[in-house]
């Protein structure tokens, strides 16, 4: 009897043993799990592609996005500068690669952008004369811009970023040319002739610095006003061009907070965090600004010190914390890039600089911030 009592006794230590050996091989092995696994059933997780990884021409990266990521967005190939540089010519050859590659690879396809008042071409809002076009007229061509592009791609791109950054930081709205020749009715015509040429896709306002107390409350506006005249405006993309100390991550909620009370969905967009300084304490993605290189501006050349990596990682863990406390409100995080060494952070706001904004280092390798992110989802 005691021998058995001992048998039993042992069978349930080995037991226990193995149990606790099984936990430790499933929860403490982060690198067997990618990003897109980790966050399966809570939100997606994209990553912006330029021409040489749609082109399949950086083959190391492209591979990285089928691992790591299942939502995709176009970093330039779709802005209108680039698929329609004339009036009577458009360039699909890149989008048609870009949405076929997301579809290959069954991965969520967001279109951007639509209607921008940068990286547009200047015959957009001139006659042959080179005077300024009508408002019919830009109308016109606007309607026709997005009704071929989204037309193209109809049943076949998700989501939409219909109008991107018509919101300045102090809440007013951007006067831009198509502002300044249509008036403001340009955002509510631009979200119509988008659901006439894709009924079923989702579409967004998308902007920057929407942390921003005066420029959330202008959001907030702008849209109350679209949804009273019917416009069909589905989600905000907020767009995460954030360094390590700003924006809070107070400010951010209450934006999250106060664009899904709106009844509209929340998408984090362009998300990268720069490790720079920026003594003018400037914030946002405002593309027209550019400041003179020094050395002083550009400290981490040769790599990141120890203080500065806890300080990444502990960022990013206090972003995604956020995001996994308003899952039920957030459909996508999209990074803005794949690895650091094709950031556009390297060239904004100074042209030159080494920054280390993405999760993956300059030869594809994930930074530790990765395992960090990944032990949240647990």
């Amino acid at each position: 009897m005691k021998r058995t009592k001992r048998i039993i006794t042992l069978l349930c230590i080995c037991g226990i043993i193995a149990g606790i050996t099984a936990c430790k091989n499933n929860n403490d092995t982060p690198e067997a799990k990618t990003l897109k696994e980790a966050f399966s059933g809570k939100f997606y997780i994209g990553a912006a592609l330029n021409e040489r990884q749609i082109s399949g021409r950086s083959r190391d990266e492209t591979e990285l996005v089928k691992k790591q990521f299942n939502a995709v967005v176009a970093e330039n190939c779709m802005k209108s500068e680039r698929i329609h540089p004339e009036e009577d010519t458009y360039d699909f050859s890149l989008p048609d690669k870009f949405v076929a590659f997301g579809e290959e690879n069954g991965m969520w396809i967001n279109g951007h952008t639509l209607i921008w008042h940068s990286q547009v071409p200047e015959w957009f809002f001139e006659d042959s004369s080179g005077n300024t076009v009508s408002r019919d007229v830009l109308i016109r061509r606007m309607k026709d811009h997005i009704q071929t592009v989204v037309g193209r791609y109809k049943g076949r791109v998700d989501t939409w970023d219909v109008v991107n950054e018509a919101v300045l930081d102090n809440g007013e709205l951007r006067k831009s040319k198509f502002y300044e020749i249509i008036g403001e009715d340009y955002i509510r015509l631009a979200f119509e002739f988008a659901r006439e040429a894709d009924p079923d896709a989702e579409l967004y306002y998308n902007d920057y610095s929407t942390a921003i107390p005066e420029k959330r409350e202008g959001i907030v506006r702008m849209v109350k006003k679209l949804q009273e005249q019917g416009a069909p405006i589905d989600g905000i993309g907020m767009q995460g061009h954030v360094d390590i100390k700003a924006p809070s991550i107070a400010e951010l909620e209450k934006s999250i907070l106060a664009f899904s009370s709106l009844g509209l969905r929340v998408m984090i967009t362009e998300l990268d965090l720069s490790v720079l300084p920026s003594p003018w304490e400037m914030a946002g993605a405002e593309v027209s600004s550019g400041f003179e290189y020094s050395e002083e501006m550009d400290p981490y050349k040769t790599g990141l010190p120890d203080s500065v990596t806890v300080a990444f990682n502990r960022r990013y863990t206090d972003l995604f914390s956020l995001f996994l406390k308003h899952q039920d409100k957030i459909d996508r995080v999209t990074f803005w890039g794949v690895n650091d060494g094709n950031s556009w952070k390297n060239n904004w706001p100074i042209r030159g600089r080494t920054d280390y904004p993405l999760l993956f280092d300059r030869n594809n390798r994930p930074r530790s911030a990765v395992d960090s992110i990944i032990r949240l989802t647990r």
